[in-house]
This record gives structure tokens, sequence and C-alpha cells, in this order.
């Protein structure tokens, strides 16, 4: 798997996480949001993103 990082979230507790952008074996956008302690990844969540709250390119947040 691999994606790109979108957003970043250093504060995050209890550790820091981003928003990745990728593609499902579909060719479908994904959204992963992780987390990581230095030794471990954590998914929090994945969801599909939608233009509501996302530009069309699906990787800049609406203001």
């Amino acid at each position: 798997m691999e994606g790109e990082i979108i957003e970043d979230y250093p504060d995050d507790f209890p550790h820091p996480s981003c928003l990745i952008f990728g593609y499902t074996i579909n060719d479908k956008i994904i959204h992963v949001v992780a987390g990581s302690d230095g030794k471990y990844i954590y998914i929090i969540t994945a969801y599909f993103p939608n233009t509501i709250k996302f530009e069309n390119d699906m990787k800049t947040r609406r203001k």
C-alpha cells in the first residue's frame, strides 16, 4: 500500500498522526488517518472523501 500525506497532526494525543490520501485496489480514492508511537502504526479511521468537504482533487480541504 502506498499513499501521500496530505495533512499532518503532530500534536494529536496519544500519538502524532496524519491524513493519508490513497487508492483502493479498485482505484477508488480513500483517506486514512493513522498515528504512530515510533514502533507501531495505528489506523484510526478510513473513509471515502467527498466534494462537500474536499476540493475536486480530494486532497485539499474546503475552507
